[in-house]
């Protein structure tokens, strides 16, 4: 066995270069096919989510394979080889294999001990066998992965620790402030994609009681397929489904958008969204209450935009008259007019918005503002102690959750009133400090325990073929003995020769019975690998027949999926729409 994996992921790359190198669909399958083009790969599989993107492949050739398989990433992500290498990791043999099982059992996606990895695992070996790129090593280490990460979760308790990518981002959202079942309540929610990802935001939607779910797809048929199972779930929810085109309208109507499709491009642009939250793309609005029991919003007045301005910026000096707050990435930004100023490269008069802005040119507010962000951002590094975010009194008017990478939604929208984003990157961020449960070393044992008896089973299933064909060879010289034998006696009858033969192949049988059975024992301790290479050695085994024996074993192994990968999705149809997103 020499499996080897190559990539990147959300624990050694940041979500910028993560969100350039993902991959589609297509992209996929034109890597695993130059990977098996390519000399040192025999066998090659992706595994690529919105989190990660690795390539595995069984290499004759070690430091060439890495070469290789790092140089074919780098060319179909699109990002410069000297640029990833930074971000690249390598795993070799047993750790390859410690490592797939441990992203099989969720301890290493970004929400530790989420189940949706396991459906892209799946997913990885479905592509490898639907490209006949998936042999026997790729074959059995992805489906003993699946059953790995299944026992995970079975026996232990990171299911406690762990929780869909869907329910923390949900989380994220309320900011802490009420259950997400209360804070979902009656709420009217927009799921854009139908694919497994989006199938699991719209059905968590649903549980946490949400009152109405609408579903846009590029593919209608899709979204009704969707619709139907959410209205048949007896969550009592109300769902209906919506053209693309009808999108940027119907965000005038709802209160929460999760969003994960494979576009490669924007599905909605900051100018969406701020003509749906402020009623026009140069207007602004403070963001409204809340609704009240009935579902109603009281109107309120908005403030006079400056004139002369661009529409962000408008909308930002609005806010700072009005002492409203912004959404950044998840995390409550204030703008306090007045506020200390030192260090800033442009000279801007202490005062209101408006007066503080008059007469200062457009390059100068920019600078002006990427120094205010900068300092906003150090501030949120440095909390004050004894301070209360004021997240917990800011109104939001529209709540949106993007999973999706490449990202479907403009990060600019968290610089708009009323408007509360959450993405990868936010989500990459809060994971970092949430709690481990003491159940992830139970599952670190079984990941252990599982790594020892995959190499064990490996190393012995690598002296099988071995093994068969000097059996094969002993059976050929048995029946060329009872041939010769019956020239010799031609009067035996058939009784006799029936006889004769099952006696010299009992003897063949209990001499090889030994050998062989030890063989397979020592083959499958570490460094057993030479026990084969004796075998044929002493046996003068022709290796063209060892070889066919090991075709025909891999022949057998192809196109089987294991039962063990029908894991629990939502729905997997729309492979197109948002495939690989989640862990």
């Amino acid at each position: 066995m020499s499996l080897l994996v190559v990539g990147l992921s959300h624990r050694s790359a940041p979500v910028s270069v993560l969100e350039r190198a993902s991959l589609s669909a297509d992209a996929k399958v034109k890597l695993v096919h130059d990977t098996l083009a390519a000399e040192p790969a025999t066998e090659a599989t992706v595994l690529a989510t919105c989190n990660r993107i690795e390539l595995y492949a069984d290499v004759d050739k070690f430091h060439a394979g890495v070469a290789e398989l790092s140089t074919l990433l780098a060319q179909h992500s699109g990002v410069a080889l000297e640029e990833l290498t930074p971000y690249l990791y390598v795993h070799y043999e047993d750790r390859a294999v410690h490592h797939l099982f441990s992203v099989a059992c969720g301890l290493d996606s970004m929400v530790i001990g989420e189940g949706q990895i396991l459906g892209q695992i799946k997913d990885a070996l479905a592509l490898g066998q639907e490209l006949h790129s998936a042999g026997r090593l790729i074959n059995d280490l992805f489906q003993q992965a699946l059953r790995v990460g299944k026992r995970a979760h079975s026996e232990t308790g990171i299911d406690r620790a762990g929780q869909s990518l869907v329910t923390f981002g949900l989380e994220q959202l309320t900011a802490g402030r009420e259950p997400v079942d209360v804070w979902a309540k009656d709420k009217r929610a927009l799921v854009i994609g139908a694919g497994s990802m989006s199938s699991l935001a719209a059905a968590t939607l649903a549980r946490v009681g949400v009152a109405e779910i609408v579903v846009a797809n590029r593919t209608a048929e899709r979204a009704d397929r969707l619709v139907e199972i959410l209205v048949a779930s007896g969550t009592g929810v109300v769902a209906r489904p919506l053209a693309m085109a009808e999108v940027a309208a119907e965000l005038t109507r709802v209160d929460v958008v999760v969003s994960c499709t494979g576009a490669t491009g924007l599905v909605l642009t900051g100018e969406d969204v701020a003509a749906a939250v402020v009623g026009g793309p140069a207007g602004l609005v403070p963001s409204p209450p809340l609704p009240d029991s009935r579902g109603l919003r009281p109107q309120t007045p908005a403030p006079q935009t400056p004139a002369g301005l661009d529409s962000v910026l408008a909308r930002l000096v609005a806010a700072a008259e009005a002492g409203m707050r912004l959404a950044d990435g998840g995390v409550a930004r204030t703008i306090v007019p007045g506020a200390d100023r030192d260090g800033c490269p442009v000279d801007v008069p202490a005062g209101d918005g408006r007066a503080a802005l008059t007469g200062v040119d457009a390059s100068s507010l920019e600078l002006h503002g990427t120094w205010a962000d900068q300092g906003e951002a150090a501030a949120q590094r440095q909390p004050r102690k004894g301070a209360r975010s004021q997240i917990d009194v800011a109104p939001v008017r529209l709540a949106l959750l993007d999973l999706a990478m490449p990202r479907d939604i403009d990060a600019a929208v968290h610089r708009i009133p009323g408007v509360r984003l959450v993405d990868i990157e936010s989500l990459a961020e809060a994971s970092a400090d949430a709690p481990m449960a003491a159940d992830v070393d139970a599952v670190r044992g079984i990941v252990a325990e599982e790594v020892a008896a995959f190499g064990a089973a490996q190393r012995a299933a690598h002296i099988t073929p071995t093994v068969v064909a000097l059996r094969a060879m002993a059976a050929e010289v048995v029946a060329m003995e009872v041939a010769r034998l019956d020239g010799r006696l031609p009067d035996l009858d058939e009784r006799q020769r029936a006889e004769v033969t099952q006696t010299v192949r009992r003897v063949v049988d209990k001499l090889l019975h030994a050998p062989t059975v030890r063989v397979k024992q020592l083959a499958s301790e570490p460094g057993g690998a030479g026990y084969a290479e004796a075998l044929r050695e002493l046996f003068d085994l022709d290796p063209q027949t060892v070889a066919s024996v090991s075709r025909a074993d891999a022949a057998g192994q192809a196109g089987q999926v294991d039962q063990a990968g029908q894991v629990g999705q939502a729905d997997t149809a729309d492979k197109n729409d948002d495939s690989g997103r989640a862990s």
